[in-house]
Protein backbone atom coordinates (compact mmCIF):
# COMPACT_ATOMS: atom_id res chain seq x y z
CA UNK A 1 0.00 0.00 0.00
CA UNK A 2 2.92 2.53 1.00
CA UNK A 3 4.61 1.69 -2.63
CA UNK A 4 1.38 2.27 -4.59
CA UNK A 5 0.76 5.71 -2.40
CA UNK A 6 4.65 6.83 -3.06
CA UNK A 7 4.24 5.84 -6.95
CA UNK A 8 1.01 8.04 -7.53
CA UNK A 9 2.81 11.01 -5.65
CA UNK A 10 5.43 11.05 -7.89
CA UNK A 11 3.29 10.83 -10.41
CA UNK A 12 1.37 13.51 -9.33
CA UNK A 13 4.52 15.68 -9.01
CA UNK A 14 5.76 15.13 -12.17
CA UNK A 15 2.73 16.15 -13.59
CA UNK A 16 2.56 19.49 -11.94
CA UNK A 17 6.23 20.07 -12.40
CA UNK A 18 5.82 19.77 -15.91
CA UNK A 19 2.83 21.88 -16.39
CA UNK A 20 4.21 24.48 -14.47
CA UNK A 21 7.38 24.67 -16.25
CA UNK A 22 5.49 24.56 -20.00
CA UNK A 23 2.84 27.26 -18.52
CA UNK A 24 5.99 30.20 -17.51
CA UNK A 25 7.59 29.25 -20.65
CA UNK A 26 5.38 31.70 -23.06
CA UNK A 27 5.91 33.34 -26.45
CA UNK A 28 5.47 36.57 -27.12
CA UNK A 29 4.33 35.23 -30.77
CA UNK A 30 1.51 33.47 -29.15
CA UNK A 31 0.45 36.64 -27.35
CA UNK A 32 -2.92 37.40 -29.07
CA UNK A 33 -3.07 40.72 -27.71
CA UNK A 34 -0.05 41.96 -28.65
CA UNK A 35 -0.20 39.87 -32.24
CA UNK A 36 -3.58 41.14 -33.68
CA UNK A 37 -2.63 44.56 -34.27
CA UNK A 38 -0.46 42.86 -37.01
CA UNK A 39 -3.48 40.30 -38.44
CA UNK A 40 -6.61 41.32 -40.80
CA UNK A 41 -8.55 37.94 -38.80
CA UNK A 42 -9.39 37.19 -35.66
CA UNK A 43 -7.71 33.67 -36.30
CA UNK A 44 -4.48 35.69 -37.47
CA UNK A 45 -4.03 33.44 -40.63
CA UNK A 46 -3.89 36.71 -42.82
CA UNK A 47 -0.84 39.34 -42.07
CA UNK A 48 -1.69 43.43 -42.52
CA UNK A 49 -0.21 45.19 -45.42
CA UNK A 50 3.96 46.00 -44.98
CA UNK A 51 2.45 49.63 -43.80
CA UNK A 52 0.26 48.60 -41.81
CA UNK A 53 2.18 46.21 -40.23
CA UNK A 54 5.12 48.83 -39.47
CA UNK A 55 2.57 51.26 -37.67
CA UNK A 56 1.70 48.24 -35.51
CA UNK A 57 5.47 47.57 -35.03
CA UNK A 58 6.48 50.92 -34.34
CA UNK A 59 3.17 51.44 -31.55
CA UNK A 60 4.77 48.42 -29.57
CA UNK A 61 7.09 49.58 -27.00
CA UNK A 62 10.68 48.79 -27.36
CA UNK A 63 10.69 46.02 -24.90
CA UNK A 64 7.98 43.78 -26.63
CA UNK A 65 9.91 44.79 -29.78
CA UNK A 66 12.65 43.30 -28.31
CA UNK A 67 10.96 39.92 -26.86
CA UNK A 68 9.26 39.48 -30.53
CA UNK A 69 12.72 39.47 -32.16
CA UNK A 70 14.56 37.41 -29.15
CA UNK A 71 11.58 35.04 -30.10
CA UNK A 72 11.85 34.83 -33.88
CA UNK A 73 15.79 33.93 -32.64
CA UNK A 74 14.71 30.83 -31.83
CA UNK A 75 14.05 28.27 -34.80
CA UNK A 76 11.23 26.11 -33.27
CA UNK A 77 9.25 29.50 -32.68
CA UNK A 78 10.22 30.85 -35.88
CA UNK A 79 9.11 27.91 -38.10
CA UNK A 80 5.54 28.31 -36.59
CA UNK A 81 5.47 32.15 -37.34
CA UNK A 82 8.38 32.41 -40.53
CA UNK A 83 6.20 35.05 -42.39
CA UNK A 84 5.73 36.90 -39.20
CA UNK A 85 9.09 37.08 -38.50
CA UNK A 86 10.16 37.69 -41.46
CA UNK A 87 8.45 40.71 -41.27
CA UNK A 88 9.82 41.89 -37.83
CA UNK A 89 13.12 41.20 -38.73
CA UNK A 90 12.55 43.52 -41.43
CA UNK A 91 11.22 46.22 -39.35
CA UNK A 92 13.65 45.68 -36.38
CA UNK A 93 16.66 44.55 -37.25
Amino acid sequence: MNIKMLTMGAIAFAMMTGSALTGGNTSALDDPAKMSPFFTDAGMKTMKSEADFKAAWTAMKPDEQKAVLKDCGDATLNKSHADFCAMAKKMGG
